[in-house]
């Protein structure tokens, strides 16, 4: 298939993929999702590749969802059921990603926001630059957190810290989210690549097989009770879009104000 959005590199067992709209800060459009989905299940059947590397092309990782996109703007004049099945999609890619028989690796450049910092958190390690940040967003626009977004940053930073995290939806910078545990490791911006392919190449050199099996016990013990508190996510996010905080978050956003929310 040929791959718009993304920038895949093969060097031996190590593929490194990158979110390329960098002129748009990699923003996560229905279509670069799309693309991202359809490579994932190439690497389902791809015995060659033992780690996939993801990160973005130009300064940043990504900003997130693209509110832009003329393609979502216009899922709100289809029936609730259309939109439930779309919203699901967000949903699917983050348990494939989070499900990929290699290892994988987030190397964080810039911000990583919203769905992209659900992305990240979906993967095996993350290193980041130093001068990176990660945020939640999405309550900023009145918006739960759903991608199975929730329980991947639970596990990682704890319930306190998650609550912080999502419900004041700021960025934390890396010395911070290495405190918390969300990245594995910081280096110099300079160095990022070349950390992340240090461990690749660590990853790569166990027997594949063991290493796939490793991690995928290693998910289904951590992710157990996933299904069972997330299952309505999309139905949450639906009922959140419906609200005027909502439409008032959305405002805010494009007219670059602090939102007035009531609650309605």
């Amino acid at each position: 298939m040929e791959y718009k959005s993304l920038n895949i590199e093969q060097r031996d067992h190590i593929a490194i993929v990158k979110l390329n709209r960098p002129e748009k800060l990699n923003v996560l459009s229905i279509d670069l999702r799309k693309e991202l989905e359809n490579l994932v299940g190439e690497f389902q059947d791809d015995t060659e590749t033992r780690v996939v590397i993801l990160t973005g092309a130009g300064d940043n990782f990504s900003a997130g969802i693209d509110l832009k996109d003329a393609k979502r703007a216009a899922l709100a004049q289809e029936p609730l059921l259309v939109q439930q099945r779309f919203y699901q999609q967000g949903q699917r890619l983050i348990r494939n990603l989070h499900e990929m028989r290699q290892i994988t690796i987030a190397a964080i450049n810039g911000f990583a926001l919203g769905g992209a910092a659900c992305i990240v958190s979906a993967l095996d390690f993350r290193v980041g630059a130093d001068d990176c940040s990660v945020g939640y967003p999405e309550i900023n626009l009145a918006m739960n957190l759903s991608w199975l977004g929730l329980p991947l940053c639970v596990r990682l930073v704890g319930p306190a810290r998650a609550k912080r995290f999502v419900i004041l939806g700021k960025r934390e910078n890396a010395q911070t989210l290495l405190e918390w545990g969300f990245l594995d490791e910081v280096v110099p911006s300079e160095r990022l690549m070349e950390r992340a392919l240090e461990l690749a190449e660590q990853y790569a050199a166990q027997p594949p097989m063991a290493a796939q099996m490793v991690k995928r016990s290693v998910n289904v013990i951590s992710s157990a009770l996933d299904e069972a508190v997330m299952h309505m996510d999309t139905d949450q996010l639906l009922l959140a879009a419906s609200s005027e905080d909502y439409n008032e978050g959305l405002r805010a956003f494009f007219e670059k104000r602090r939102p007035d929310f009531t609650g309605r």
